[in-house]
């Protein structure tokens, strides 16, 4: 990829690449708690986010390379804090995809007036993930030890992570 891909809000026509990547990131067990078993529709119900949160694609040559959703992280008291998750296809990792979803979530939370961001399930040894996190300014909270259930690396933890918005 030599250009950074266009950040659009997800529709219903990209549901068949979207559920690739989501399939895929949760058959390999690394990087999200989703349980590799689940359903398209379980899948779909979990991550299309609607208004006022919000699911994107990042979309190069027609074809979606990866996709994010965002959202207030809690109801009630804790809806000034904004969260999300990201995929990005196998095939298109470390060519900035993840990077733009992450950029375009942290101006859409600005935008809609959210305190600060917080992730709460980052992967510890998600090396792409919190190399990029960190450079975004994201600091990490506190790490839940063996949280995570790697079939590769056994059981690891979960980062919780921060940053506050302008």
């Amino acid at each position: 990829m030599t250009s950074s891909p266009q950040i659009e809000t997800f529709t219903t026509r990209d549901w068949e690449q979207v559920w690739h990547i989501v399939h895929e990131v949760a058959l390999e067990q690394e990087t999200i708690a989703y349980d590799p078993a689940m359903s398209e529709r379980e899948a779909r119900s979990m991550w299309i986010v609607g208004p006022p949160g919000r699911t994107t694609v990042a979309r190069s040559a027609g074809r979606v390379l990866g996709t994010a959703n965002m959202y207030a992280n809690r109801p009630g008291p804790g809806h000034h804090i904004a969260s999300g998750s990201f995929m990005v296809a196998r095939s298109a990792r470390g060519q900035g995809v993840g990077r733009a979803l992450v950029q375009d979530a942290l101006r859409w939370a600005t935008v809609t007036g959210f305190a600060g961001m917080q992730f709460n399930a980052v992967v510890e040894g998600n090396e792409a993930a919190e190399r990029l996190y960190a450079d975004l300014g994201f600091v990490t909270i506190g790490t839940v030890p063996g949280a995570f259930e790697s079939p590769t690396r056994g059981r690891v933890g979960l980062r919780v992570l921060y940053r506050t918005l302008p």
